[in-house]
């Protein structure tokens, strides 16, 4: 069990059957009345954010949010299988479950499969991946005016924008939680 007063960020409990994560929280002593604990929380399932203020004494029950390293093997249809490096199992998952950037997932990558009490709610891709450029524009000669950006598919099917030198066969790194260019990979 864990009580209110002992929120801290990161934490992760059980609240009307959903499973939450605090985010900020703060004791507040007011001079006159009971202490509090002000919480901005986020529920972890849905990714709704939401503010609440508790006693410091109101318990509540730990929740154990699993994150378990596996990798991309295929999709087949609306499945996407996932395998387990330790045991070789591999895991069905629903296409609904996962996250826009799973876009710049390609097979034999590994991510993170995160769960609570065996049911997967996420899919967590690498922070930063390497792709190949598979169709764009060639770069205008001339044209040097700063951060200009041209479209850009890449081996996975994703289109991102990308500067101007980049060429078709150019490898570049990407970070996924934002979907933006980060550089070219050399060698």
């Amino acid at each position: 069990m864990l009580s209110a007063g002992d929120f801290r960020n990161g934490v992760t409990f059980e609240l009307d059957g959903d499973v939450m994560q605090v985010v900020e929280f703060q004791h507040v002593k007011p001079g006159k009345g009971a202490a509090f604990v002000r919480t901005k929380m986020k529920n972890v399932i849905t990714g709704a954010v939401t503010e609440r203020s508790f006693n410091p004494t109101e318990k509540f029950e730990n929740a154990y949010v699993e994150r378990k390293e596996m990798e991309y093997l295929y999709n087949d249809g609306d499945l996407y299988y996932f395998m387990d490096g330790e045991t070789y199992e591999q895991v069905p998952i629903s296409k609904s479950i996962l996250s826009d950037n799973f876009k710049f997932v390609k097979e034999n990558m590994v991510c993170k499969i995160v769960s609570y009490k065996g049911n997967v709610f996420s899919v967590e891709p690498p922070l930063f991946v390497e792709l190949e450029v598979t169709e764009t524009e060639p770069g205008v000669k001339g044209d040097t005016a700063t951060n200009v950006t041209k479209p850009a598919t890449l081996e996975t099917g994703a289109a991102i924008k990308v500067p101007l030198f980049i060429n078709e066969g150019d490898v570049i790194k990407i970070d996924t939680r934002t979907s933006e260019y980060l550089q070219r990979v050399t060698g």
